[in-house]
């Protein structure tokens, strides 16, 4: 039997006053999820394994600090050429009962993971993946999509392309917790950085992204180090639990204790659902998530 922990987790300082209220104002209908997906780019390096963190802006489900990702949109349901596991296999691994809710899931992350880092799962068939990302005419492209004046299918057929869906990796399913006044239902995925292909932030919309170490980022947690080095007045004096939501914090744990990336990315996962609770403990309010030990929160570290 595998073991199972509860963790806390500070609620981050702009989701406070949302905590507070919900306590104050009692039980309450919490707000319909949006469906998302986020991708965890990773790579190996010579201080371990690193994965690509961006800032987002304002009160983000998936945490002010995060991997690419976002919402589902409609264009996700229009044609592309597909190679990989079919939207039944992909159901079975997230499980998910509808193959085309599935197949939503896997679009919009590999859409998310082009527009905010620029990294593009595609080839002209099954056993080729795009060798180049660089140069005014992909971030062009990535502008447009961002801009909603262009689609992801639309960009994918002009250019020859189908969707490398066999490079993704699902490892969880996280709910944002009843309280918060924006939730989402996300996806998470994992996939190793191409060959040829670099991370960058979009133009015009990025503050800060960077490839940071996983090994690294655990060990100094507890202090502001990473805020500060952003820089933002809403990172500055935050401590890693501060500025991310829990699925990121646990990814890092895991990452840090695989051996490589290759090995994170083989591990098997059970189709995990976290739904992180809001509790009073300490004089705070605190994010309490019940975890699995075959899941991303097996390592034992913080609160």
């Amino acid at each position: 039997m595998p073991s199972s922990s509860v963790r806390l987790f500070p609620v981050p300082p702009y989701l406070r006053g949302a905590a507070e209220s919900w306590f104050e104002h009692g039980d309450r209908a919490p707000r319909k999820p949006r469906l998302a997906s986020s991708v965890v780019l990773v790579r190996d390096a010579p201080r371990g394994a690193e994965t690509y963190l961006a800032y987002r802006r304002g009160e983000s489900p998936l945490g002010r600090v995060a991997f690419p990702g976002g919402s589902i949109n409609p264009e996700d349901d229009d044609a592309v050429t597909w190679f990989g596991p079919a939207p039944a296999a992909w159901a079975k691994a997230l499980g998910i009962d509808d193959p085309r809710l599935a197949r939503r899931h896997v679009v919009a992350a590999i859409r998310e993971l082009f527009e905010e880092a620029g990294i593009l799962l595609a080839g002209p068939d099954e056993s080729t993946l795009l060798e180049g990302n660089r140069g005014p005419d992909w971030m062009a492209a990535r502008v447009a999509l961002a801009a909603g004046d262009k689609s992801f299918p639309e960009l994918l057929k002009r250019r020859g392309l189908g969707l490398r869906t066999d490079l993704l990796r699902p490892l969880a399913n996280w709910q944002t917790a009843d309280f918060a006044l924006r939730r989402f239902d996300t996806r998470y995925f994992a996939v190793v950085q191409p060959m040829g292909q670099e991370a960058s932030l979009l133009e015009g919309k990025g503050s800060w992204g960077q490839w940071r170490s996983a090994a690294e980022e655990i060990a100094a947690r507890n202090t502001t180090a990473l805020g500060d080095e952003i820089g933002l007045p809403d990172t500055i004096g935050l401590t890693l639990s501060e500025l991310t939501v829990p699925p990121v914090e646990l990814v890092l744990e895991k990452l840090a204790g695989a051996r490589g990336c290759i090995a994170y990315l083989a591990s098997r996962r059970p189709a995990a659902v976290f739904r992180p609770e809001l509790v009073e403990a300490d004089g705070g309010y605190w994010l309490s998530v019940s975890l699995s030990g075959a899941g991303e929160g097996s390592a034992q570290h913080g609160r």
